[in-house]
């Protein structure tokens, strides 16, 4: 390595460690990224009415909080199937249907769309409704952390039809966030989150 690069290494280390002590002491570092962002976000929105903006901002928090949802679900399902099946735990624990699907959805997502998101993991391709198929038929994996399939298929269901009215962005009412939020905690409190 040479000489110029290991200085400037050290002052970047060096730098690092002080700006530590500076956000500890209380003195602030650089952009604030969430002011930022929120500078952002106003600026964008901005033509549209203010009640459009109001009722997006309210519907954006179900939706992240459906988002990691899923995408625990999703992580719990590859995890548990790994554990069972290793590196075959997509041939071995999905549903022959389930994987077609999600195998055309991918060809499709990479041979026909102009977005360049992750196309990598096949499981990302699966429909939400799918996710309690894959666990119902692997029950035996899932069973110590899931009460019934009863209580997973219902809940399932449920907040598949929640994330599919959000996701054509309609608006929920304050009675349906607390129920999609109260089947989110089970779940989590089920789980061990």
């Amino acid at each position: 390595m040479s000489k110029n690069i290991r200085e400037w290494m050290f002052r970047a280390l060096m730098f690092e460690a002080e700006a530590e002590r500076f956000k500890s002491a209380g003195i602030r570092i650089g952009a604030d990224q969430e002011k930022v962002e929120k500078s952002l976000l106003e600026e964008i929105l901005s033509p549209f009415p203010v009640g459009t903006r109001n009722e997006a901002l309210r519907m954006a928090r179900i939706y992240t909080l459906l988002n990691c949802f899923e995408n625990s679900v999703r992580e719990l399902i590859k995890e548990r199937l790994k554990e069972k099946y290793d590196s075959d735990w997509w041939e071995k624990g999905v549903p022959k249907s389930v994987q077609n699907f999600a195998q055309k959805r991918q060809e499709t997502a990479m041979q026909n769309s102009w977005l360049e998101g992750d196309n990598t993991e096949i499981i990302e391709f699966v429909e939400f409704g799918h996710l309690s198929d894959i666990i119902v038929n692997n029950w035996v994996n899932f069973s110590d952390l899931i009460p019934s399939q009863h209580w997973i298929k219902q809940r399932m269901d449920e907040l598949e039809k929640a994330r599919n009215y959000i996701a054509h962005n309609r608006l929920l009412l304050p009675s349906e966030f607390k129920r999609i939020e109260q089947y989110i905690r089970d779940w989590n409190k089920q789980i061990g989150f």
